[in-house]
């Protein structure tokens, strides 16, 4: 069963950086992309970053060239460092698991219970 434990959300100003992380465990073999989301309140889920196997990981306009991903295979762990935050990126953000196909990510019913991210003006 997989298993996604995100950390690292906090309380920052705007402008500030934070590094959010997810444990992963559980998945069945090596070769899976990760992707970051994150809901604000009263608003969808919506998908941030892939970190994609081969190497063309995606961003959301909203957050290209703020945000980056990054792993340590070691340490079965996804990282997403935030940097320039701005109010508006305050959300809970959640980290899942999948594949990307023809630019389209497809992830698992497995979540994580996220990390709440605010950002003060």
């Amino acid at each position: 069963q997989v298993q996604l434990v995100e950390s690292g959300g906090g309380l920052v100003r705007s402008g500030g950086s934070l590094t959010l992380s997810c444990v992963y465990s559980g998945l069945p073999f090596s070769g899976y992309d990760m992707a970051w989301y994150r809901q604000s309140a009263g608003k969808v889920r919506e998908l941030v970053a892939v970190h994609e196997t081969s190497g063309a990981n995606y961003y959301a306009d909203s957050v290209k060239g703020r945000f980056t991903v990054s792993s340590d295979d070691a340490k079965n762990t996804e990282y997403l460092q935030m940097d320039s935050l701005k109010s508006e990126d305050t959300a809970v953000y959640y980290c899942n698991t999948g594949t990307t196909y023809r630019g389209t990510f497809y992830g698992t019913d497995s979540w994580g219970q996220g990390t709440q991210v605010t950002v003060s003006s």
